[in-house]
């Protein structure tokens, strides 16, 4: 049951179901349009990430980095950069979920800053989300969709990563050094054996988001791991997002086959750049994945669209779902003032959309 209420009060699933029926009236859709690739591979990153989560590995990682951090300049770095690795292979959904709380007791027990660090720490997991093509889902689609190498993706990525890294090196030099307390590392026990075996998986899934395998095998691998470790794993995936996909796939297969509607979607994508800014600006308004999803059926810029929604995931709070997540953790576990920190979030989260905006374009333009 609760599996069913989280998916029936996803807002985005909602706005998704709605317009995919009204696509509905207007034509069928074909079942050559779904891209069961992506599916599968959604699938199994989210299997992949609940098992990562339930061995407590970030947790493990965290407690022992923040144990040698001695001033609040170190204490921001060290969560920041956990958060970027960590957004590259936890994706940063579940990066949010786990840094931010563990930052915030910290903070609260040593009176620090918690506005400027959680927001970092938010930013930190989209950058590195951004990297890999399972740090986020729609760049499971692009690759999926697009056919990319691993190496063509890595060759997009990793400008990228590295003029982020420079931003945020600029931030860090402005951060005051306040000395606090060296936190004691906690004693949580992790099953290396098990951690080893899902690494394994986690590899074999690599192989298959770039067709080396057929990608049913990684699902299967993932799913069948999860039930042996604990069923309950199964229970804690976002199925909405799977179904968001689903329908997207639907409703994008009905508008092809309406003329004019397809005529409208290609005038704002018909160059690498009005692809790019296309995917920026629509993620602004439904978010990065469904909008990656719909520019990308229209396009053939894969690289733009790229830069484009992981651009996208920076602005407004529905930019990226993590973002949304981030207000949410830090509502529920900040003691300083809500308001005050989503002005804060929200002008950090436009200056950085703003700056990464120009990179990116940069980026295209010089063809780097």
């Amino acid at each position: 049951m609760t599996v069913l209420k989280n998916i029936a009060k996803d807002r985005i699933l909602q706005i998704t179901v709605v317009i995919t029926i009204i696509s509905l009236f207007f034509a069928r859709p074909r079942i050559g349009d779904i891209n069961f690739h992506t599916l599968y591979s959604v699938a199994a990153m989210l299997t992949l990430i609940q098992i990562y989560s339930y061995l407590h590995v970030l947790d493990v990682i965290a407690y022992k980095l923040t144990s040698i951090a001695d001033d609040t300049r170190k204490l921001n770095v060290v969560f920041t950069l956990l958060a970027i690795a960590s957004g590259m292979f936890l994706g940063n959904d579940i990066t949010a979920l786990t840094l931010i709380p563990l930052y915030l007791n910290i903070a609260k027990k040593y009176d620090l800053p918690q506005i400027l660090p959680a927001t970092l720490i938010g930013m930190g997991a989209n950058i590195g989300a951004a990297f890999t093509p399972w740090g986020n889902p729609h760049n499971l689609f692009v690759v999926s969709h697009f056919s990319v190498t691993a190496n063509q993706f890595f060759k997009w990525s990793t400008p990228y990563l590295i003029a982020a890294l420079i931003i945020f090196a600029i931030i860090f030099v402005k951060i005051p050094k306040v000395k606090v307390p060296v936190q004691r590392a906690e004693d949580i026990d992790i099953n290396w054996r098990l951690t080893l075996i899902t690494t394994a998986v986690f590899i074999f899934f690599f192989f298959g988001v770039f067709r080396i395998v057929p990608i049913q095998y990684p699902m299967i691998a993932a799913v069948i791991l999860a039930l042996l470790i604990r069923p309950r794993i199964m229970l804690k995936i976002d199925y909405s997002l799977l179904l968001t996909f689903l329908c997207f796939f639907i409703f994008i297969s009905d508008i092809q086959q309406i003329p004019a509607v397809l005529a409208i979607i290609n005038m704002t994508v018909h160059t690498e750049s009005s692809t790019y800014w296309t995917s920026i600006i629509s993620s602004q308004f439904m978010s990065n994945v469904p909008s990656t999803i719909l520019v990308g059926k229209f396009t053939k810029y894969a690289e733009a669209l790229f830069l484009g929604s992981n651009i996208g995931g920076f602005g407004s709070p529905i930019g990226s779902m993590a973002n949304m997540l981030v207000m949410k953790t830090f509502n529920q576990h900040a003691s300083v003032s809500k308001g005050k920190f989503f002005k804060q979030w929200l002008l950090m989260q436009i200056i950085g959309l703003i700056i990464l905006a120009i990179i990116g374009w940069l980026l295209l333009f010089f063809n780097i």
